[in-house]
């Protein structure tokens, strides 16, 4: 294990090896041999990043080599590039039953497209977890599928924008689901319903008060059913952080500024409840929902004069953060298990408050806490042609009345998330549908 900043990146080893230890493949010389495919970044030493052909023939070469990996086009951008979704296991999961019936992990990477690091770091962990031979990392794949979406945004990873081809940030647009890749998305999160997500970005500094190596951050929104909070919040602060603390790098809670001195926090920037962001959609969906962002800029001497030594920090970083992971999926298993699944039962009950604002460490304002939720919502005909694609990605179900009219009740697995679609109130919502007080108990699905 590389134990200091400077000793990580003088002898980094592309690939998880290098960094994860035990829970994935233990030999660095088995992920890095010069019969294993590389990527362009690898192959250049960080001086720039893969291309979307290296990309394309990489991933092609790992499907190849094992039963391990099967990958599925699960959409097409605006200007026709493919989204990809990596299955890995042992062997790799036949259908989104297999993966439901086990504990999965769902890597998201570069949503924003100007932000690559966590790309890199999928694409390795892609290639070692295929090529792993350590009885260690094929007793995990046994028990955890692992799933991939390499490059998230493919034409704003292309022109090297945050946004995509329309100029849209895909992580503000998984509720509405307006674009392509959220679409894309949310399909995954609705049929495989990954135990985990983990969503890899990065982030400009603030000096000196926002300037950590690598910042992550849980689900704040407050519909995310405690249990899966926890979780998440161990996944951040007890696995995340002790690893890339291990790897020689710093660390803290994203969206808030320290206090360089005392390490207090001085105010939050960023990093809120709204539940059109990937990590709190997720948690609202009963999934153990992470970001993690690793900083853009150089700020050391040593990595202004060299941009590939600022890159390769920026990707190991990455990597020391998923060693954090991979081990909170090897010892958090069946907590998590237990977690995801409570939530998503919790919401047939039909008890308890929904949140139109607020977060874990703000207050909702007043108004913002529907305390007795309506039973469900009434759509009219034009309403549900406008939202019925919308509203089936992301799961919800309905019935369908004589009048053509449909009514979504709460009493389902995704009841929470129910009123922030529906609801006038809510911030992001589809449509402003008629709340009800009596809802039909069956009738024909919408």
């Amino acid at each position: 294990m590389l134990r200091t900043r400077r000793l990580v990146l003088a002898t980094l080893a592309f690939g998880l090896t290098a960094t994860l230890g035990a829970t994935l493949p233990a030999s660095p010389a088995r992920a890095t041999g010069t019969h294993l495919p590389r990527t362009g970044f690898e192959t250049s030493h960080g001086a720039r990043w893969t291309s979307e052909f290296e990309e394309q023939r990489f991933l092609a070469t790992v499907d190849r080599a094992t039963p391990r990996v099967r990958i599925d086009r699960i959409g097409t951008t605006a200007q026709g590039r493919p989204l990809r979704l990596v299955r890995i296991g042992a062997p790799a999961p036949a259908s989104p039953a297999a993966v439901r019936r086990g504990n999965s992990v769902l890597l998201i990477c570069s949503q924003h497209g100007d932000e690559p690091s966590g790309r890199e770091a999928c694409l390795a962990t892609i290639r070692d977890l295929a090529y792993a031979t350590d009885p260690a990392t094929r007793r995990f794949l046994t028990r955890t599928s692992v799933l991939v979406v390499p490059t998230a945004n493919p034409d704003g990873r292309a022109a090297d924008t945050r946004g995509n081809s329309e100029g849209t940030d895909v992580n503000r647009d998984h509720l509405a689901l307006k674009t392509a890749e959220a679409r894309a998305m949310a399909r995954v999160l609705r049929d495989y319903r990954p135990d985990t997500v983990y969503d890899l970005h990065e982030y400009g500094p603030t000096v000196p008060y926002y300037m950590k190596d690598l910042l992550s951050l849980w689900p704040r929104n407050l519909n995310t059913a405690d249990p899966v909070h926890r979780e998440a919040s161990s996944l951040s602060q007890d696995f995340v952080a002790p690893a890339v603390r291990k790897a020689g790098f710093s660390t803290g809670v994203y969206g808030i500024w320290t206090d360089p001195e005392t390490g207090d926090p001085v105010k939050q920037v960023a990093g809120d409840g709204q539940e059109r962001i990937l990590r709190n959609t997720a948690g609202v969906k009963g999934s153990v929902g992470l970001l993690v962002e690793t900083r853009v800029d150089a700020l050391t001497a040593a990595e202004k004069a060299d941009p590939a030594l600022n890159n390769r920090r920026r990707v190991t970083s990455q990597l020391a953060a998923l060693k954090g992971a991979f081990d909170f999926l090897g010892q958090h298993r069946r907590r998590i298990e237990a977690a995801t699944t409570a939530a998503r039962l919790t919401g047939y009950a039909d008890r308890g408050p929904v949140y139109l604002g607020g977060a874990d460490n703000e207050s909702p304002a007043p108004g913002q806490v529907l305390t007795d939720p309506p039973c469900g919502y009434r759509l009219t005909p034009e309403q549900f042609a406008q939202t019925g694609d919308e509203l089936a990605l992301h799961g919800v179900t309905g019935i369908r009345d004589r009048d053509g009219s449909v009514v979504v009740p709460l009493r389902q697995s995704l009841r929470r998330l129910v009123p922030l679609l529906l609801d006038g109130r809510a911030a992001y919502h589809l449509t402003s549908a008629t709340p009800l007080a009596d809802c039909p108990r069956s009738g024909r699905t919408a």
